[in-house]
């Protein structure tokens, strides 16, 4: 488990280390090297992902702890089947560094293009980002969205450590 503490609220994700190691590996060590901390969610989009991981805030930054970008790490089990999966976020084929999403919802148009490596438990704070996507985007109110568009990662928390 990975506790992110950010400015909205603390997000508990458990990790799939079996299915997505380097993934895992990666997201972990730059949790441990405070590499997130102070960061922001750049990307959100209702119903969709909320993305973060990106040191320079504007989605065009990041490197993984393997010195280049890695091969993506797809499972046949999981699928973006509901929200709350953790996955890399890259520009395409095997560009996997450090920026990654959590889903709002079901995605199926990101089945074998983003590795999955975890899933949400738990999030604090009222609304929370997985009650959001349920609601109409109409009943999103300006409020919501600011607060997640400037959310930083305070730091990250492991809580329990398990590398296979």
């Amino acid at each position: 488990m990975v506790l992110l503490r950010t400015t909205a609220g603390d997000i508990d994700i458990e990790l799939w280390s079996k299915e997505a190691p380097k993934a895992c590996r990666n997201f972990i060590q730059l949790c441990m090297e405070e590499y997130y901390n102070n960061t922001i969610f750049h990307r959100v989009v209702p119903g969709f992902i909320v993305q973060g991981g990106d040191p320079t805030g504007t989605g065009s930054g990041g490197e993984s702890i393997y010195g280049a970008p890695f091969k993506d790490e797809f499972h046949s089990r999981l699928r973006f089947n509901r929200r709350g999966l953790v996955a890399m976020a890259n520009a395409g084929p095997h560009d996997n560094g450090s920026q990654f999403f959590f889903t709002l919802g079901r995605a199926d148009e990101l089945n074998n293009k983003h590795t999955i490596f975890g899933k949400v438990c738990y999030m604090d704070k009222n609304p929370s980002l997985t009650e959001a996507a349920m609601l109409p985007i109409n009943n999103l109110t300006y409020f919501l969205v600011y607060a997640l568009k400037n959310t930083h990662l305070a730091n990250c928390v492991l809580s329990t450590l398990l590398l296979i």
